[in-house]
């Protein structure tokens, strides 16, 4: 059960990371309202503190949060973004993807490993 409360607060604390910078990218790149970039602000506050809901450390956290973090950019840029990629886009994000596979990979192994506490 913690391995599922720890993964699912890994996607939440994702979601407002990568929500939060969209916004702030709409406001400041795409000529959205002034409000789109405070309630990108706030979002990503709640980004920091999420991320202190875990029971690891700051920098195993951290360290397993950027593997999730690749692949959760990624269905981001395809689902809400409306990614339209030509093959160039599909090489790297095939490349990006094995990478954040084996990124994640390695994150589980940080911050799940059992160890002697």
């Amino acid at each position: 059960m913690a391995i599922i409360r720890s993964f699912a607060l890994f996607l939440l604390a994702g979601l407002f990371e990568i929500g939060g910078g969209y916004l702030v990218w709409l406001w400041l790149k795409e000529g959205k309202p002034l409000w789109f970039g405070i309630a990108g602000g706030v979002i990503l506050a709640f980004y920091g503190i999420v991320a202190t809901w875990q029971t690891a450390n700051f920098g195993r956290v951290y360290a397993a949060y950027g593997g999730i973090f690749i692949v959760m950019a990624l269905i981001w840029a395809w689902k809400i973004d409306g990614f339209k990629p030509d093959r160039y886009d599909i090489i790297g994000a095939l490349i990006a993807l094995i990478g954040a596979l084996i990124a994640l990979i390695g994150a589980c192994v940080i911050v799940y490993a059992p160890r002697g506490h």
